[in-house]
C-alpha cells in the first residue's frame, strides 16, 4: 500500500491524482500518491476497498518506485 495525501506536493517522488485516474472509487479532492511512503497490511485488518487507480498510475508507481531503489 502507498499512502495517499491531498496535501499536494511537487516532490519527485509523488504522483498526483484526481478522480479521472481512479477505475472505481471517489477522492474528496485531488491528492498525491507518495511512492516514498510503503507500507504492508495483513489482509485481515483491511476493512474495505477506497478504489482503484488506472493502469497508467500503477505504472508511474511502479517506475518511481524503481527509480527509489536503484
Amino acid at each position: 500500500m502507498a499512502a495517499i495525501t491531498s496535501n499536494i506536493t511537487s516532490k519527485d517522488y509523488s504522483i498526483f491524482i484526481t478522480n479521472s485516474d481512479l477505475l472505481e472509487g471517489n477522492l474528496k479532492v485531488d491528492s498525491c500518491i507518495r511512492v516514498d511512503k510503503i507500507y504492508t497490511l495483513a489482509q485481515n485488518i483491511v476493512i474495505k476497498k477506497f478504489g482503484e487507480v488506472n493502469d497508467g498510475v500503477m505504472n508511474e508507481v511502479r517506475n518511481k518506485i524503481n527509480e527509489l531503489i536503484k
